[in-house]
């Protein structure tokens, strides 16, 4: 078969989230052709998923710069930069428009099923450089087929949760339960209401997403008192997302943990800890059982619950499964980038302390082939969308020949606003923070990045459930 030449073909983006929404903005910057294939049905689609919830940071770290300068002649009205967007205000104020800008270089409805090198699987090296990329979906009920000079691969991890099983593998009966568990960000006090009021909830994980939803089920259980609220984690403590240290070192923490911190002492949610959750069982009246091992009130025991719904805020994992003919230099434990993973692994890791990264980082043994934005970080929860937008721009630099503005990477970072999830408690309705909470911000440290001296594992970028429509 002959051979079909890498030049004049697009760059596929898999992915029209942020940072591949972004990815593309710099590709047509550089003069490069786009292709960008979403699975979902429009821009964001992930980010439109957890809508309610209120980023940590800021606009001015939430739009890119390739995107600004595409959007700037379209009449796009940036908004103010000091204000913190919900996720539905990233789609609809920022992400819908400059998808708009790129017109039919966006498709949606088009599931990414594999990658490879054209006319040779993985196992082949001869001539391999040569050949461009292959890549398969599904669209409009079709199999479909695209050839690319290269490929971003920005689809994210919020597809694929990490299963409620303490090995890595899902629990058993996780799978036939599935109709009792939700995504780690249920809209408790909007779209999702009717499924949690007057029930019983199990939320499993000790993030910021587990946080948002207890306390989101804590404010629900104000207007519905027959709520019941249990609280899982793996570890001994809760201490790590309170925030702060031993005896309260810290003059101010972080307002969404001393609010999860003061709902567990109130007894409104009801806390266990070492929890390792075993099998899942379906019941005919409804609900589902949960049946381990966890620590109550100091006393360790067996753990059965009876529940209605199962939060899974354990987590997410990427989907390696498409990139199977792809030769990947991926680090053995957090599936990241071999290159990055020291520096983003969460075993390790602390808040704000992830140094600016680009290409060289992200190459892989195929040329052309790149992980970006969070499905970059493998396993990691440490992502911010500033790093991957910096990771994109220095990506679309080599592909364009330009070494220089490729190695040239650097992270402008906020010292409080990025991981604060002080400022996304206080700010207002439509987003704005007052000049006090900056303060208490800045004296605590900025929330998280505040926390005990040692390694912390910390979700960066969302924040707070938006305040609740009033009727």
């Amino acid at each position: 078969m002959s051979e079909t030449s890498r030049e004049n073909l697009p760059v596929v983006v898999i992915g029209a989230g942020p940072v591949g929404l972004a990815a593309a903005a710099h590709l047509v910057e550089r003069g490069l052709e786009p292709l960008v294939l979403e699975a979902g049905g429009g821009p964001g689609a992930a980010v439109a998923s957890w809508g309610h919830v209120r980023l940590f940071s800021p606009w001015r770290y939430d739009v890119d710069a390739a995107a600004r300068r595409l959007l700037t002649g379209t009449g796009w009205s940036e908004p103010d930069p000091d204000a913190l967007p919900t996720g539905r205000d990233l789609v609809e104020n920022y992400l819908t428009p400059l998808a708009d800008a790129l017109g039919d270089r966006v498709r949606y409805d088009a599931r990414v099923t594999g990658v490879a090198r054209d006319g040779a699987d993985r196992s082949r090296s001869l001539g391999r450089e040569r050949r461009p990329y292959l890549v398969r979906y599904t669209a409009g009920g079709q199999v479909r087929e695209a050839r690319a000079s290269a490929v971003i691969d920005a689809s994210g991890t919020f597809g694929t949760p990490n299963p409620l099983g303490l090995s890595g593998l899902p629990a058993i009966g996780e799978e036939s339960a599935d109709g009792h568990l939700s995504g780690a960000l249920p809209d408790v006090l909007g779209v999702d209401r009717e499924r949690f009021a007057g029930r019983t909830t199990l939320v499993v994980g000790m993030g910021h997403s587990a946080a948002n939803t207890l306390l989101g089920l804590v404010e629900l259980a104000h207007a519905e008192p027959t709520t019941r609220i249990v609280w899982a984690i793996r570890g001994g403590s809760p201490r790590r997302l309170y925030g702060g240290g031993s005896d309260d070192e810290l003059p101010a923490r972080g307002l969404l943990g001393t609010r999860l911190r003061d709902a567990v002492e109130a007894g409104g949610v009801r806390l266990l800890t070492r929890v390792a959750i075993e099998r899942l069982e379906p019941e005919e009246q409804g609900g589902v059982r949960v049946l381990g091992t966890a620590r109550a009130d100091g006393v360790d025991g067996a753990l059965d619950l009876r529940v209605d719904t199962v939060v899974n805020a354990t987590g997410f994992r990427p989907d390696l499964g498409m990139l199977r003919e792809v030769r990947l230099d991926l680090d053995p434990v957090v599936e990241a980038p071999r290159a990055i993973a020291p520096l983003i692994d969460p075993n390790l890791h602390s808040c704000g302390t992830v140094p600016a990264h680009g290409e060289t980082e992200l190459a892989h043994p195929d040329d052309g082939f790149y992980l970006v934005g969070m499905k970059s970080y493998g396993r990691a929860p440490t992502f911010l969308l500033a790093t991957g937008y910096e990771q994109v721009r220095s990506v679309v630099a080599a592909l364009a020949g330009d070494r220089a503005a490729a190695d040239a990477v650097e992270l402008n970072l906020p010292q409080t606003g990025v991981c604060s999830s002080d400022l996304a408690f206080a700010a207002d309705a439509d987003g704005v923070v007052s000049p006090a909470a900056l303060a208490l911000a800045d004296a605590s440290g900025g929330g998280c990045c505040g926390a005990p001296s040692g390694p912390q594992a910390v979700t960066l970028g969302l924040g707070a459930p938006a305040e609740p429509a009033q009727a």
